[in-house]
């Protein structure tokens, strides 16, 4: 019976080890999805974007009347010839007409403030998609990086049986057979560096996507690739009208004048009219203290205007002045930040397609050299081995063909940021 329940003790967390370690498979379109919806960044955003419609709300409620009630009893001690115990009660009806021009501009002021925040929200998940782009075709490129690695691996110790076995014929130096101990201990090196580079991009991309850390994915999908017509006009232009940073700016610029106008405000005048209702069950008069209830209402129009405080008003306004200033040299140096960044990714992608047209003609010279060694193999003039090399080649190639279509896909993703889009 103890043996038996051993038994379990030790079975049960193997079980449970093998039911964590999940595998999902995700094509990269899901996987930007995941991330848009699950990202903790992306949420947050969120949030402030919920606060900032929030206060845009409360801005606007500035517009309607308030309306107020207030009750008191109290109790007097040898104030009157007896003891006085009396109630009252008060309804107040406040509802403002002007201030200055302040209650719109901050209405106004917080609606830029919520497009700011909208625009931020906006940004994050342009940078995120491109991050998970990044990872997702990283990842797609690791894993071929890791089978190439594992082949010439294999091919590395086929070449080493048939050294060794030439060796005891005496027809190989051992100098022969140290040399290729050397180069498959470096290739084990960057296989093995190979498999941490998959485990640190499965990493990365399970946090872009908040995915749990038992979760293995599985990238569906190949390095394709459709080269497309680019024209940088077209382009710049697109990027100017649709970056996020622009429209941030150009909103800082609205929020700035709008600031401008709010400070101005403080010093016109202020209107208000308001309407209180009085209830009380006694009443002090010539007569002396007379019980009952008793009534009455005052309607009041209320007009102040700041004469002179002391230069404050005039000394904020000289900040709000300082700060549109500011948000319009942001603006100029975001636009040629921007246009830095499209240039170079407009250059990046030049530079990969090119780069893709070289390594076609180098597929193309590897085939050929395979099907030529396939013919001698079957014709019994070339080895197993010569064929493996061959092979291995030919696959060298493909993978350097994928290395390419890696730097075209991520120049094309930076590009697509660059101008705006995902």
């Amino acid at each position: 019976m103890k043996e038996e329940i051993l038994f379990f003790i030790i079975l049960i967390p193997i079980i449970c080890g093998s039911v964590r370690a999940e595998e999902i498979n995700l094509t990269l379109d899901e996987a930007i999805s995941v991330a848009l919806r699950d990202n903790r960044e992306v949420l947050l955003r969120s949030q402030d974007l919920k606060k900032a419609k929030a206060r845009l709300a409360e801005a606007g409620s500035t517009l309607l009347p308030n309306l107020s009630f207030s009750g008191n009893l109290t109790e007097t001690r040898g104030y009157y010839g007896k003891d006085l115990t009396q109630a009252a009660t008060q309804f107040s009806l406040k509802q403002t007409l002007y201030k200055g021009g302040s209650l719109i501009n901050s209405i106004r002021q917080s609606k830029y403030n919520l497009e700011i925040v909208q625009i931020i929200l906006d940004r994050v998940k342009l940078e995120l998609a491109l991050n998970v782009r990044k990872a997702f075709y990283t990842l797609i490129l690791a894993q071929e990086f890791q089978h190439l690695n594992k082949e010439i691996l294999d091919n590395i110790e086929a070449h080493l049986v048939t050294l060794q076995k030439r060796y005891l014929n005496g027809q190989v130096s051992e100098s022969e057979i140290l040399k290729i101990k050397s180069s498959q201990a470096r290739i084990q090196q960057v296989y093995e560096a190979s498999l941490n580079q998959i485990e640190a991009v499965q990493q990365l991309l399970k946090n872009l996507l908040y995915l749990d850390e038992e979760v293995i994915i599985r990238p569906e999908g190949s390095l394709s690739y459709d080269i497309k017509e680019i024209a940088y006009e077209e382009a710049f232009l697109k990027a100017m009208q649709l970056r996020p940073e622009i429209k941030q700016y150009e909103t800082q610029i609205k929020l700035a004048e709008i600031s401008k106008e709010i400070t101005k405000s403080a010093g016109r005048p202020n209107v208000y009219a308001s309407w209180d209702y009085y209830s009380r069950s006694h009443t002090a008069g010539l007569s002396g203290i007379t019980k009952g209830w008793n009534d009455y209402n005052a309607i009041s129009l209320v007009f102040s205007w700041p004469i002179f405080d002391g230069w404050t008003t005039q000394h904020k306004l000289e900040q709000a002045i300082a700060d549109l200033k500011s948000a319009q040299l942001l603006k100029e140096k975001v636009v040629k930040d921007i246009t830095l960044e499209l240039k170079e990714a407009y250059l990046d992608l030049k530079e990969a397609i090119l780069k893709i047209k070289s390594t076609q003609v180098e597929v193309e010279l590897y085939k050929d050299n395979l099907r030529t060694v396939e013919e001698k193999y079957k014709q019994g003039i070339a080895s197993s081995l010569d064929l493996d090399d061959a092979s291995l080649s030919y696959k060298a190639s493909l993978f350097n063909q994928a290395q390419a279509i890696y730097d075209y896909l991520l120049a094309e993703a930076r590009f697509n940021k660059a101008t705006g889009g995902i």
